[in-house]
């Protein structure tokens, strides 16, 4: 049995896409890599997870490659799943989600299904970072991106991540001589403003196409948007224990009968 570290990869843009070749590229610098990735785009897919249907697992790497690929057909909360209770022999050391293409800064972490495979590793035990770039574009450059994602790994594989706590990081779309540094965050209070653009098929049928502008109404300076558009990576610790602690005295004021 190898001394490394053990370390899952995994994303939601799907497994040929460039941003995980370049996590993996990193990975492979730090410790043993397994790949468990959806065999198609799955943005936006938060937390979904497979019920109704069956789950198919490909293995798609050969005999003497550097790293162990498989291919799942299900969710990016699928993937996790499946490699923790199939794949792999033992717990992983971290788990990392990524590098996604586009933000997962704000809000996006309730959508995200980078940010919902790193949260899953959570929920089994497993510390874990989901990692963003904000251009959307396929072919960006991750060249900058892959520096500040061996780092902060690295930390986490030197200090580990607390129980309940995964860690979103977000890189804005900077050479890697105009990145500033690391910044330590919270999420911005920010939200998108929907639209619904109403359009007919040739068959004369409606349908919708969803649309929206992203609003940030937080004028901090301690937030992850700020950061971003300041030139900095931001790093936000969030959990999945969704309790409104603050809350649960005024809400016993509440008269039950």
């Amino acid at each position: 049995m190898s001394n490394k570290p053990l370390i899952l990869v995994t994303n939601d843009d799907g497994i040929t896409a460039p941003g995980i070749l370049a996590l993996i590229e990193v990975m492979e610098t730090l410790g043993d890599v397994v790949v468990v990735a959806p065999d198609s785009p799955q943005s936006g897919m938060g937390h979904a997870i497979t019920l109704n249907a069956t789950l198919h697992l490909e293995k798609i790497s050969q005999k003497g490659d550097k790293t162990i690929k498989y291919s799942c057909s299900g969710t990016p909360a699928d993937c996790v799943k499946i490699a923790i209770n199939e794949v792999l022999d033992r717990r992983p050391d971290l788990c990392v989600s990524g590098i996604n293409h586009g933000s997962n800064s704000s809000i996006n972490v309730i959508y995200s299904g980078t940010m919902s495979a790193a949260i899953e590793a959570g929920i089994e035990g497993v510390p874990a970072i989901g990692f963003s770039n904000l251009n959307h574009n396929w072919n960006t450059n991750f060249e900058a991106s892959k520096k500040y994602v061996k780092q902060i790994a690295e930390n986490a594989l030197q200090n580990g991540i607390a129980e309940g706590v995964i860690l979103n990081v977000n890189i804005p779309d900077l050479k890697e001589d105009a990145i500033k540094g690391i910044k330590v965050c919270r999420q911005a209070k920010a939200n998108w403003k929907e639209k619904f653009d109403k359009r007919k098929t040739p068959q004369g049928k409606d349908y919708y196409w969803l649309t929206g502008e992203f609003t940030n109404y937080d004028k901090g300076t301690d937030t992850d948007e700020w950061a971003l558009s300041n030139g900095y990576v931001s790093v936000v610790p969030v959990q999945y224990d969704m309790t409104a602690h603050h809350y649960i005295q005024q809400l016993n004021t509440w008269q039950f009968e």
